[in-house]
């Protein structure tokens, strides 16, 4: 079960976290436009992640997304915001594993009267001839070291048809834990007993009951809420763009489960094979976060995966709305993670995104989005040029005009600027403006088919409004001319 508390921190998201409070402790709650300071939110190749929190720390458990053969390691990522952090690294080995040697996966955390087990399959059996299944380790720290608890698999088999994989533990508010677990299109819950490491049998006898939903694959992940069962799970191929979140409802936790529809899908504007999800939810409030891994959209190796997370909500009757994977960097996680330069000098410091002056230096996010609302903060720095937003951009190398698509920049001369690019530069329009360097400014592109309107600070008139169909879709990002500048706040949202 995925749990979530965390300590108040009330510089953090500049002003965005409201102060909630349970016993004994205060909990930061992301405000409800607020995911964190961007995703990804950890740097490197990960995938299917598991948190858990402990005391006033979230852990993130996720997968090494490599090859089959150099999944040897489980690393962990805490924070005590949500925004920051830190990682721990070879949590657990196959070293600390007598019987695991590759394909070490999903791992699931929960801690039991004071002792810190972390549930995890290996070496992908393909028959019950195979060494292999789920394992459970345990540690006295939520960082480890993790020891092997048995010295064999506590699931090493195939049942219901159910390759022993992908498992989500949850801890019932009566105190039974549960384990969701299976692949190859078959999904199994079974009951632990209080100590973990053994499994218990249902009022039947049985030990293994199948509750296989519609379109099921992998990736189990079971939550509670208002005193109804959500069973999640992963559907289509985990390397293709078809890979994909659904879910159920039920009234028991061993089900039954129908499937009611698809939450989180590939966004082609935004990032593609987004799946294997947890949620959290943070305690004493109604707010919920699905967390997750995804493709970015240039990249095409089935191992180029990353984790995120966005705002999940529920509708009157209990229902999921469909998950908006969004596109916003505060950068107060002092880094630029999803971000690549072409050209220039770039750093994160102080909570925003700095350039130095340069001749056309410029900073992409791995969008591709057509109509849209583009908005962030900018300021110029220092220099005599201007700086401002990129978007529809494709085709960037390091150079002043070095891509194609569009410019909109803001000068302390006073000045507005909104140009088309194709290795070259075409003014589309300007306008007049207050500035002076060293003030910032909001700035908002809308561009719906071939309008393009710009805004300044007043984002109620346009200072730039033309018509041009050269460039539909393509990345979004910043830019500097001949200055120095920082920026802030980035959010893209598709129009309308």
């Amino acid at each position: 079960m995925l749990r979530v508390h965390a300590k108040a921190v009330a510089a953090l998201l500049a002003g965005c976290l409201v102060a909630m409070f349970s016993p004994g402790a205060a909990v930061a709650v992301p405000g409800r436009h607020v995911v964190g300071a961007g995703n990804p939110f950890v740097d490197g190749w990960y995938a299917d992640p598991d948190i858990a929190v402990y005391d006033d720390t979230y852990w993130v458990y996720p997968t090494t997304s490599k090859t089959y053969a150099e999944q040897t390691y489980l690393d962990a990522f805490s924070s005590t915001d949500m925004v920051n952090w830190t990682k721990h690294e070879n949590v657990l080995t196959t070293a600390d594993i007598s019987w695991a040697e590759y394909a070490v996966w999903a791992p699931a955390p929960v801690e039991r009267d004071g002792k810190y087990y972390l549930f995890f399959a290996a070496n992908d059996i393909q028959s019950d001839d195979s060494l292999g299944g789920i394992g459970v380790a345990v540690a006295d720290k939520p960082e480890g070291p993790y020891a092997d608890a048995l010295g064999h698999p506590l699931i090493g088999q195939f049942h219901n048809g159910a390759q022993p994989i992908d498992q989500d533990v949850f801890i019932d508010d009566d105190g039974q834990a549960y384990m969701y677990y299976g692949g190859w299109g078959h999904a199994n819950v079974v009951k632990l007993n209080d100590d973990m490491t053994s499994l218990g049998t249902f009022a039947d006898g049985s030990t293994y009951k199948e509750i296989t939903p519609a379109d099921y694959v992998e990736g189990s992940q079971m939550f509670k809420r208002d005193g109804k069962y959500y069973l999640m799970w992963s559907e289509g191929g985990w390397t293709g763009p078809d890979y994909s979140v659904s879910y159920a409802m039920s009234d028991s936790p061993t089900g039954p489960f129908a499937k009611i529809e698809k939450v989180l899908a590939q966004d082609p504007a935004v990032a593609k094979g987004s799946g294997h999800n947890s949620v959290v939810n943070v305690p004493g409030t109604d707010i919920w976060y699905i967390v997750y891994h995804r493709r970015p959209l240039s990249e095409t190796a089935g191992n180029n995966r990353q984790l995120a997370y966005d705002r999940m909500y529920f509708n009157s009757d209990g229902t999921i709305e469909p998950v908006t994977m969004q596109v916003k960097d505060t950068f107060a996680d002092d880094n630029a993670l999803g971000w690549k330069t072409y050209g220039g000098s770039w750093s994160v410091d102080g909570g925003r995104y700095r350039a130095a002056a340069s001749a056309g230096g410029k900073a992409l996010l791995d969008t591709n989005f057509a109509d849209f609302t583009y908005d962030a903060d900018v300021e110029v720095t220092s220099g005599r040029g201007d700086a401002g937003l990129i978007f529809r951009a494709t085709r960037p190398s390091a150079g002043v005009d070095s891509y194609t698509g569009y410019y909109a920049g803001i000068s302390p001369a006073g000045k507005v600027v909104l140009g088309r690019v194709n290795d070259s530069w075409t003014e589309l329009g300007s306008a007049r403006m207050s500035s002076a360097a060293g003030s910032s400014h909001r700035v908002r592109i809308s561009a719906v088919g071939s309008a393009i309107k710009v805004y300044v600070d007043d984002m109620a008139r346009p200072k730039i409004s033309v018509t041009d169909a050269t460039y539909s879709s393509g990345a979004n990002g910043v830019r500097v001319f001949n200055t120095a500048a920082a920026f802030d706040n980035v959010s893209v949202d598709k129009a309308g």
